[in-house]
C-alpha cells in the first residue's frame, strides 16, 4: 500500500508529551524530527479514553469481559480509566477536539485528520513491549503510519460484509449489486454505514463494474470518478431504509424484518445468528471485495495521563485483553499470540474473522483518509475529505 502523503507543514513537526521522560527519536542534522519519550515517567491517577463501542469494557455487560478493572489493578491503581463510547469517528473527532481526553481508538477514516490537525502524538513503539507481536500486515500502515513516523498502536482489523435476510431473500449472494441495484429485492429495505467514508464502498464496486473509470483506489477519487460514485449513491438512497452507526439497532431492524439487506460488520452477524430464536441472516464479502477498517489506539498530543495512555496501549494490545476484546466485538484481534488466546473463548475465532490470512484482506481495502494527493501522476486533482463530507450531505438529502 502506497504511504500516506499528508501536508508538507506536517513534515517538520517536533510534540513533546508532557509529563513523560524526554528523549529523542534521532535524525539526521538539519531535519527535524518528532521528540519521543526514551521511558515511561510516574503514571497519573487517571486515564480518560474515547473508543467503539465493545472497546472499554468494565464487567458492565457481562462480567466475563472486563479488562478494565484488571488493567487499574495492574498499576497499582492508578490509571483509572474514564470511558466515553462513541459510535461513528466523527463523534470521535468531535470528542478529541475538545483535549479534554488522553486517547482514541481511531479508525482509517479518523486518524489522518487527528495527524493533520495536529492532534495525535508520535508513538514510541520500543514502550510497547506487546509491539513486537502485532501482525506485520498491520505494522507501518498509511492508517497508522505517516511520514515514516509511528502514531499509534494497531488493535484489531475487520471487513465491512454484505449481509441479508435469507428467508426472504432467497438464494447466495454474491454481489453488492443487492444494496446498489434499483431493481434489487432488498429496495427499500436497506442498511448502510451512515458516514462520508462510505463513498468509497461505492468507488469499491465501480471499479470492477466500471473499469473504464480506472479506480485503482477507492480512496483515491479524481472528479470524474468521485462524480460516479456520488451518483451511484443518489440512485441508491430511495432504496435506504436506515443508514446505520449503532450496532444493536441494526440488529433490532434486520430482527424485526425492517431490514433485508446492507453493509454490516462481523458483530451483528454472529449476534443475529447466536440469538434465540437465530436470525436467518447470511454475510458474505461479495465478488467486487469489500472496504474495511483497522483501528488504532492514538494518543493526544497534549494528553493529560500520557503514562497511563502508553501502560493502556499495550495492555489493550496485550494477548489475553486482545483476544478478550476481539471475541466481544467480533474482529480479527492484532496481536499474533491473542489467536490461541481468543480459541479458549470462541473455538476458531481467528479463523472466522481471518486473523491471518492476508488472501483475504487483499480484497479489503482499508479505511483511509482521502486527501487531494493522488498518490500517483495525476498530482493533487483528488477529492479531501471535505469534498467528501460535503457531497455525503448531499447524498442523504
Amino acid at each position: 500500500m502506497r504511504r500516506f502523503r499528508i501536508p508538507g507543514a506536517l513534515a517538520a513537526f517536533a510534540i513533546l508529551l508532557s509529563g513523560c521522560s524526554g528523549g529523542n527519536a534521532g535524525g539526521g542534522s538539519g531535519t527535524p524530527v518528532p521528540s519521543y519519550p526514551s521511558s515511561i515517567g510516574a503514571l497519573e491517577d487517571e486515564l480518560d479514553l474515547v473508543g467503539w463501542v465493545g472497546y472499554m469494557e468494565s464487567g458492565k455487560n457481562d462480567p466475563a469481559y472486563d479488562w478494565v478493572t484488571p488493567f487499574e489493578a495492574s498499576v497499582g491503581g492508578k490509571c483509572k480509566v474514564n470511558a466515553k463510547e462513541a459510535g461513528t469517528s466523527n463523534a470521535m473527532k468531535s470528542l478529541m477536539d475538545t483535549g479534554n481526553y488522553d486517547g482514541v481508538s481511531a479508525s482509517g477514516n479518523l486518524s489522518g485528520r487527528l495527524v493533520a490537525d495536529g492532534e495525535a502524538a508520535p508513538v514510541n513503539v520500543d514502550l510497547v513491549p506487546n509491539y513486537k507481536d502485532i501482525f506485520p500486515a498491520l505494522k507501518d500502515q498509511p492508517y497508522n503510519t505517516f511520514a515514516g513516523v509511528h502514531y499509534g498502536i494497531p488493535h484489531g482489523r475487520g471487513a465491512n460484509l454484505l449481509v441479508w435476510r435469507s428467508d426472504i431473500i432467497p438464494g447466495d449472494q454474491t454481489s453488492w449489486s443487492l444494496v446498489f441495484d434499483p431493481n434489487s429485492p432488498a429496495k427499500g429495505k436497506v442498511s448502510v454505514y451512515d458516514d462520508p467514508i462510505y463513498i468509497a464502498d461505492a468507488a469499491n464496486y465501480l471499479m470492477s463494474t466500471q473499469p473504464d473509470l480506472g479506480i485503482k483506489n477507492p480512496y483515491e477519487l479524481d472528479q470524474k470518478q468521485f462524480d460516479a460514485a456520488v451518483a451511484l449513491l443518489k440512485v441508491q438512497r430511495p432504496m435506504i431504509k436506515e443508514y446505520w452507526t449503532d450496532a444493536a439497532a441494526q440488529i433490532q431492524s434486520f430482527t424485526t424484518g425492517t431490514l433485508t439487506a446492507g453493509t454490516t460488520w462481523q458483530y451483528q452477524v454472529n449476534t443475529m445468528l447466536a440469538a434465540k430464536p437465530a436470525v436467518a441472516v447470511k454475510a458474505v464479502l461479495p465478488k467486487e471485495g469489500s472496504t474495511g477498517w483497522s483501528d488504532t489506539w492514538m494518543m493526544y498530543s497534549h494528553a493529560k495521563h500520557p503514562n497511563c495512555m502508553y501502560k493502556w496501549m499495550d495492555w489493550i494490545t496485550s494477548p489475553k485483553v486482545n483476544a478478550q476484546v476481539a471475541v466481544w466485538f467480533g474482529e480479527a484481534p492484532s496481536n499474533q499470540k491473542a489467536c490461541a488466546e481468543a480459541e479458549k473463548l470462541s473455538p476458531g475465532h481467528c479463523d472466522t474473522f481471518h486473523a491471518n490470512d492476508e488472501a483475504y484482506f487483499s480484497k479489503v481495502h482499508l479505511w483511509t483518509i482521502p486527501t487531494a494527493n493522488c498518490g500517483d501522476s495525476r498530482g493533487n486533482t483528488c477529492k479531501d475529505y471535505s469534498a467528501w463530507l460535503q457531497a455525503w450531505t448531499e447524498i442523504k438529502g
